[in-house]
């Protein structure tokens, strides 16, 4: 059972719903359904039913309001995944009647199965639950398995809120070549191209740190070295990023 389906919910459910397993989804918005999946409105449109595993993917300010009504359609033998941003296991558990609970943080792109979660087991969570939830994430692009919510948030400020850094990094990276004479449309065809190229040459060949392969391509006294004094020389731009990742983090933890 999915309880909420709106704009990550629905993205990953097209994902979730490539295994063998049978969705129903629970939404008041929610007008049409993917296929192989039933569509109900409220608690109230499901009898008695069980379920092996429910999915929650609402607003966390619903947790409390939402999720008690259902905790009597887990089974036995099932569990709680939740992708509500910012709220505890022990929230979750508490709402749902002391039940095994997983949180899972995915980003963006597991809008196109090419998403970086991370996951986290609470008490209670057995072998079977966590090898399904994996299995089931991992529809989506790649699982990163943390010890802690702590971990959690920290993988949050660098993934969950990662697309973010690197869309604005996109922009201003096609503004500059905007500004040295290109029209929009060229910017971004050189800037995403590069951007691309660039990560799948990483991926690819993952045995070489990236400050490697970034020395690879930066001859001494050549234009890449001009290009890298002028955006890094400074460590500026670490400092920077650090920044980032830490006000991200802080912030994590103060929705949790």
């Amino acid at each position: 059972m999915l309880i909420g389906c709106g704009k990550m919910g629905s993205a990953l459910l097209e994902y979730w719903n490539k295994g063998d397993e049978k969705f129903i989804i629970v939404d008041p918005f929610l007008e049409t359904a993917p296929d192989n999946t039933r569509l109900v409105k409220s608690r109230e449109e499901i009898s008695s039913e069980q379920f092996d595993l429910i999915i929650v993917a609402i607003k966390p300010q619903m947790v409390e309001q939402e999720l008690p009504a259902y905790s009597t359609m887990l089974s036995g033998k099932g569990y709680v995944l939740s992708i509500a941003a910012g709220t505890s296991i022990v929230r979750l558990s508490g709402a749902m009647s002391g039940a095994p609970i997983i949180r899972v943080m995915p980003n963006l792109p597991a809008a196109i199965g090419k998403g970086t979660s991370s996951l986290v087991a609470g008490l209670g969570v057995n072998d079977k639950h966590r090898s399904h939830a994996v299995e089931l994430m991992e529809r989506t692009g790649t699982v990163l398995e943390v010890e802690s919510e702590d971990m959690l948030d920290r993988a949050t400020a660098v993934a969950g809120s990662g697309p973010g850094y690197v869309f604005e990094i996109a922009r201003m990276y096609v503004a500059a070549a905007e500004e040295l004479g290109f029209s929009r449309e060229d910017a971004r065809t050189l800037v995403l191209g590069t951007i691309e190229g660039t990560i799948a040459m990483a991926i690819a060949d993952d045995e070489t740190s990236l400050e490697t392969l970034r020395d690879n391509v930066t001859s001494k006294g050549g234009t890449t070295a001009a290009g890298l004094e002028a955006l890094n020389g400074d460590d500026a731009l670490s400092a920077k990023m650090r920044d980032t990742l830490t006000a991200a983090y802080d912030r994590a933890r103060e929705l949790r």
